[in-house]
């Protein structure tokens, strides 16, 4: 943790009303509740109430100016063992238990430990999270970072930034951060695994006479063919045309849906008439409704 005195922005001679004013204001601005869901301005608001913690005891904060603690509270081991050995002879003021260590070749080391890991979430957009791209992430420090968002990235992954934590106690390593991504739904893709799903209006015309339409996929938009004949349901099969992972490739899959026009004419209206007289066709008995 930082300088608790920095972090709440008072001087090291501040008073205990000035420590507890410093405090407020700043919980009042970073508070949970007023900043629901912000991860980075939570993690600002636990090292505010950290850094109070420590200076708001009396006890605390004389050993934290004392120098005899760090300033997330554990014992600074660099000053644990300079008391004088006040003997008639023999250790003439050396540190004793430091003495023993010359002997066998070794000094104390102070005592360390790996920083507490962080996670922040990130929104990225669904074509982003399908092609790949790089999202700028704020730290708990006011830092910021470049995430790589890897192609196929799906909703609910997390990316690790090694070393991008907290600080670590007495020398160890900094923590890690966790970026936890969020993918925004698209209007009109649908993921399934690697494969894409989309439904593709056509027309009466398109559908009874066959056409070639263009269809989107996340890659950018195709032509293809609509076979004559075709039925809403239908499913093309755009090989390829779906997310890729490595080596692996999805396909997209489009299905056909018929759309009539808005205003039905009487012509339309006529021939479908003459035509039904030709001889009609029981489509719900095709499809086993009894």
């Amino acid at each position: 943790m930082k300088n608790p005195y920095e972090i709440l922005g008072v001087p090291q001679s501040a008073s205990p009303d000035e420590i507890k004013s410093a405090y407020r204001a700043l919980a009042k601005e970073l508070h949970p509740d007023v900043n629901p869901g912000d991860t980075i301005v939570e993690q600002r608001f636990k090292e505010v109430t950290a850094a109070y913690d420590m200076l708001s005891d009396d006890a605390k904060r004389a050993q934290f100016d004392r120098g005899e603690i760090n300033a997330d509270g554990s014992p600074r081991m660099d000053g644990m063992f300079h008391r004088n050995y006040q003997g008639g002879g023999g250790a003439g003021g050396a540190d004793f238990e430091d003495l023993v260590a010359d002997l066998f070749g070794r000094r104390r080391r102070p005592r360390q430990s790996k920083g507490k890991s962080v996670t922040y979430s990130v929104r990225v957009p669904f074509l982003e999270a399908a092609r790949g791209g790089v999202q700028r992430v704020r730290l708990h420090d006011g830092s910021t970072v470049d995430v790589n968002i890897p192609p196929a990235t799906s909703d609910g992954d997390s990316l690790r930034l090694k070393g991008r934590g907290m600080p670590g106690v007495g020398g160890g390593p900094s923590g890690d951060a966790f970026v936890e991504v969020q993918v925004d739904p698209h209007r009109y893709f649908v993921r399934d695994e690697l494969d894409i799903r989309i439904d593709v209006p056509v027309t009466l015309t398109e559908a009874v006479l066959g056409a070639k339409v263009n269809i989107p996929t996340v890659h950018g938009t195709v032509a293809v063919t609509v076979p004559p004949g075709s039925s809403s349901g239908n499913v093309l099969r755009l090989k390829g045309k779906g997310l890729a992972k490595g080596s692996e490739k999805g396909d997209e899959f489009a299905r056909l849906m018929i759309h009539l026009p808005e205003t039905i004419d009487s012509k339309l209206k006529e021939f479908v008439r003459s035509w039904t007289k030709q001889g009609d066709y029981d489509v719900r008995k095709k499809a086993g409704f009894e």
